[in-house]
């Protein structure tokens, strides 16, 4: 029987210790056993470790990463650098061995101590992946996943991921029917469409405060629907020609008008895809786009996923006008993937 071995250290975030404790669980071959043993573990003398809310007692010790085929690294609240006395030895070792290691959300922090990413391509939570990028640097971060698949070596982007990350172990391991079933067992789709990326508020990128810029990216904000705005004409509205505006464009945002109009139009899209239940061309036209084509290229390229798979996962429901009542559309809104050998699946 394959043996999973989930190591929580001080701090351990009770989703990421549940969830692929649960998903392993559920799996079951087709004669009905078990696919997995689960062993908890920690470097703690005394078993014990802090959860939060509440105190967890583990079995196990480090010695148990020894003896078993997989290891998963639940995220912790403030991960440690260096790990804990033990911990970074008993990781290298097992890798050494051939183990499968895997990290969820920002278990990659304690994972990339280890130098064993060094060289790969990750992923992490979204919202701590320039903290992780910016700690280690001889990883590659990928905010937009739900997960990479290394080989040998699997990282998870927060939450949810894992679970999507445990059945592609599990299909791995046992073919997809076995997944299929531990899927339905968890109630979760087997595999999610989209990636990351959907979950991310894309902010547009600001102006420092006092910047030139400020009064033109209010009147771009306001007028980005139009879908004939040209770069000439935003230079002309700024009063300089299109190589100063693009320089200072870049200055003191960071990116380029077309670039920055983009992204408004998408957010001004998601907005109306979430409120609304017009119609993908009616919504295009609405956002500024030249066509539905162009909307769902720009979209994808941006989001992650599909217009209409970002309004399955986002759209309110409750109050939202139908097509043809009239609603404003002024307001802006508040797959998979190589690389490098490595196989990642992308949601938004």
């Amino acid at each position: 029987m394959h043996t999973v071995a989930v190591l929580a250290l001080d701090g351990v975030v009770p989703f990421d210790l549940a969830a692929p404790i649960d998903a392993f669980r559920w799996a079951r071959l087709p004669d009905g056993r078990e696919a997995y043993r689960v062993r908890v573990c920690s470097p703690s003398p005394s078993g014990e470790v802090s959860a939060g809310a509440f105190t967890v007692r583990t079995p196990y010790g480090l010695e148990a990463l020894a003896e078993v085929d997989t290891i998963i690294l639940p995220g912790v609240e403030d991960p440690p650098d260096p790990l804990p006395a033990g911990v970074a030895e008993a990781l290298r070792d097992a890798a050494a061995k051939g183990t499968r290691i895997a990290s969820v959300c920002v278990g990659a922090f304690l994972f990339a101590a280890t130098g064993l990413l060094d060289g790969l391509r990750v992923t992490t939570h979204w919202i701590a992946a320039r903290d992780l990028a910016e700690r280690y640097p001889k990883v590659t971060v990928d905010p937009n996943v739900l997960y990479v698949d290394n080989g040998q070596f699997l990282t998870s982007a927060g939450a949810a991921a894992a679970l999507d990350m445990c059945l592609h172990m599990v299909r791995n391991d046992h073919g997809s029917a076995v997944a299929a079933q531990t899927a339905r067992m968890s109630v979760v789709p087997l595999e999610r469409e989209g990636g990351q990326a959907q979950f991310i508020v894309h902010d547009l990128p600001p102006a420092p405060a006092g910047a030139t810029l400020e009064p033109l990216l209010a009147w771009l904000e306001d007028n980005c629907a139009g879908g004939d705005v040209t770069l000439d004409q935003i230079a002309e509205r700024a009063g300089m020609s299109t190589r100063t505006l693009n320089r200072r464009f870049r200055e003191q945002t960071g990116t380029t008008p077309l670039q920055w109009l983009h992204r408004a139009r998408v957010r001004r899209a998601q907005h109306l895809l979430e409120t609304t239940a017009y119609p993908v061309e009616h919504i295009a036209a609405q956002a500024g786009f030249g066509s539905p084509t162009a909307f769902r290229e720009r979209f994808r390229r941006v989001v992650g996923t599909s217009p209409q798979g970002y309004r399955r996962a986002f759209r309110s429901g409750a109050g939202a006008p139908r097509a043809g009542a009239g609603a404003g559309a002024g307001a802006g809104a508040g797959a998979r993937a190589g690389g490098g050998g490595a196989r990642a699946v992308k949601i938004i």
